[in-house]
């Protein structure tokens, strides 16, 4: 394994493990630690983006261009994953059944859009 891949492994389990306990925080009303959770998913975040940097640094690649594709590759990501997170919350918390799938549905066609997006089509 490489130095890179090394680190970028190690870096990342930590921000995810740092952005999952502060979403479970933040979402876990019972004991008002709303801001405390918040605090720890952004730190989170930032490790994780900080890994993507120090990877991309250690690989000796160029750092990502922001572009409109770029912008518009993020957003339907995230529209698609949290379309998916509604459907499933409608179905299994709420008991939408139906309302559900739909949702859930269209948030799985759009995170498929993203396969040509980035790869492109042959």
């Amino acid at each position: 394994m490489k130095k890179s891949n090394f680190v970028a492994l190690i870096l990342g389990t930590i921000g995810i493990v740092l952005f999952a306990l502060g979403m479970v925080i933040t979402l876990t009303g019972e004991f008002g630690t709303m801001n405390q959770g918040v605090i720890l998913g952004v730190a989170g975040l930032i490790v994780l983006l900080a890994d993507l940097i120090i990877w991309r640094r250690m690989e000796g690649k160029a750092p990502i261009k922001i572009t409109g594709k770029t912008l518009g590759t993020v957003a339907l990501a995230i529209l698609g994953a949290l379309l998916l997170g509604v459907g499933m919350c409608l179905t299994m918390v709420f008991g939408k059944m139906m309302l559900g799938i739909v949702i859930g549905l269209v948030g799985i066609v759009l995170l498929l859009l993203l396969i040509p997006l980035t790869k492109g089509l042959k």
